[in-house]
This record gives structure tokens, sequence and C-alpha cells, in this order.
């Protein structure tokens, strides 16, 4: 089973550039970056709360599990 956050298409499909995100949300535009690809290994549990609170989300809407191929 594969993990992924989902941020990228959510950013997509709202119209938010990631680098305008970062700077509303006062982050690292690196640290949004990162959690749009699809290399993340590990994340903070505050940072993902901060981005489900801003995007008015719930964390299962952020991330999901994926079986692997």
């Amino acid at each position: 089973m594969k993990i992924r956050i989902r941020l990228r298409e959510i950013l997509a499909e709202r119209g938010i550039s990631q680098r305008q995100f970062a700077l509303s949300m006062d982050m690292r535009i690196a640290t949004i970056n990162h959690l749009c690809s699809d290399s993340v290994d590990r994340v903070y549990i505050r940072t993902l709360e901060q981005i489900c609170e801003a995007l008015d989300i719930t964390v299962d809407q952020l991330i999901v599990s994926e079986e692997d191929e």
C-alpha cells in the first residue's frame, strides 16, 4: 500500500499555485513544493493540520492510500 498526499490536485482544482499557497500559509515554498511531489517520505502532523485548516478539508481528503501495482 502507498500513502499519497493530494495537495497538488486540490490546489489545481481550486486554481491556487503552490507559491501562492505557501505565501498565504507563511510556509517555505520549498515545503509546499515537496508536499506536492510524489517523493514525500515524512511530514509533520502539525503541517498537515495547518494545510487542512487553510483549505477547509479533512485529513482523509488530503491523504489517500493506494494499492501498489
